[in-house]
């Protein structure tokens, strides 16, 4: 709960294969820097993460939508009105799919690192991390079983892999109007930071902070820190003054 009159209420996303403290730890760090602000925040664990039920395997896109909408409506039961959203990562695909619902209550959008191309992360990568884990040999491992391991240590299924082609979060995003912030390292391996920006580039009412020499989830303890602080800072000046 904020430790001074309330802002609004943020609602935290994390990416795949962690947890809803995002790493390590990024999203409890962020947490205690927006409460202590004036934000109410909410974290969760997406199906097949951290404590929450279901498997690694059953993760899949539309299923982290069901979830997300399930933690819009607790947080809407406990926080009334308006309310933003920081995602991390994967956790920006299904976010953004959703902004045509979310809108109407919806004020600032976040996006750490986002992933917004599927093609040219999973299935077409062209980036190290993804040539890595969805290259030929881990697709045919796919193929043959069923799963492919992500990093060495989390299961993507079948399902998951086939919505990669039909889901499309950038032009989602790009029809939306809501006031947004993208935070982005421009030495990421993994997801394109050339897609961030020129996605911040030809949205209005979209900003984009550089993370300097930063690859994916912001690689040093400094470089998170940053990414924190823009968070936090860019929320705090889009609150409206009290009248």
């Amino acid at each position: 709960m904020a430790s001074v009159p309330a802002k609004g209420v943020v609602l935290l996303v994390h990416g795949i294969t962690v947890d809803m403290d995002e790493g390590g730890g990024m999203f409890v760090r962020l947490a205690e820097r927006l409460t202590a602000v004036g934000f109410d925040v909410v974290r969760f664990s997406f199906r097949g993460h951290g404590n929450s039920g279901g498997t690694q395997r059953g993760v899949t896109i539309a299923g982290e939508c069901l979830d997300l909408e399930a933690a819009v409506q607790f947080l809407q039961g406990r926080f009334p009105g308006r309310f933003s959203i920081v995602a991390a990562s994967f956790g920006a695909v299904s976010t953004v799919l959703s902004l045509p619902w979310l809108a109407d209550g919806l004020d600032r959008l976040v996006l750490w690192n986002p992933v917004l191309d599927l093609r040219h992360t999973f299935l077409e990568p062209d980036l190290a991390w993804g040539e890595e884990n969805f290259g030929a040999s881990q697709r045919k491992l796919l193929h043959d079983t069923g799963v492919l391991v992500v990093d060495g240590e989390f299961e993507l299924g079948r399902v998951l892999f086939s919505e990669f082609a039909h889901y499309d979060p950038l032009a989602r995003f790009l029809d939306s109007t809501v006031p947004s912030l993208i935070v982005h390292g421009d030495r990421d391996t993994a997801v394109s930071y050339e897609i961030s920006a020129r996605a911040a580039m030809s949205r209005p009412n979209t900003a984009l902070r550089t993370i300097a020499g930063s690859d994916h989830g912001f690689d040093s303890r400094e470089r998170e820190d940053q990414a924190i602080s823009e968070t936090v800072d860019w929320l705090v000046g889009q609150v409206a003054p009290a009248s």
